[in-house]
């Protein structure tokens, strides 16, 4: 599974360079500000992406940098900034989105709909036991 997935990931952040000169991560954040157009806090944006405060920093600046994203500070928190995706990034995320789409059926042909199905149920399964609390060990 984790072999599965790092392919897949390589294989996107390869084209997503080649294609777009941008990251797959920088992608990912610019789909999550695109969800959320009232902007996100970069607390929020740190936690849903699963990664360093220091790292949604260092993206974020990128995107300010290239037009796709803004900063703004919020009024009642000055240690705290909302990020927005910008017009540009709306463009820009959206022209991605769809080739990206089209990389991912292209990446999953060889399944069927019923693997794909089956796959999903596993998975979901799998996810449920990991999130389940741990069996109360002094039982």
């Amino acid at each position: 599974m984790f072999t599965c997935s790092h392919l897949i990931e390589s294989g996107l952040q390869q084209r997503f360079r080649r294609e777009f000169d941008i990251s797959l991560a920088r992608f990912d954040v610019l789909s999550h500000l695109e969800r959320h157009r009232d902007g996100m806090r970069m607390t929020e944006l740190s936690r849903r992406l699963m990664v360093t405060g220091g790292n949604v920093t260092g993206l974020v600046d990128q995107l300010v940098a290239e037009g796709y994203a803004v900063r703004e500070r919020v009024a009642a928190d000055r240690r705290s900034s909302l990020v927005r995706i910008t017009a540009r990034g709306l463009r820009e995320f959206a022209r991605m989105a769809q080739v990206h789409e089209s990389w991912i059926v292209e990446i999953l042909s060889p399944l069927t709909e019923a693997d794909v199905e089956s796959g999903i149920r596993i998975l979901g399964k799998l996810r449920r036991a990991l999130l389940a609390p741990p069996p109360d060990a002094s039982a």
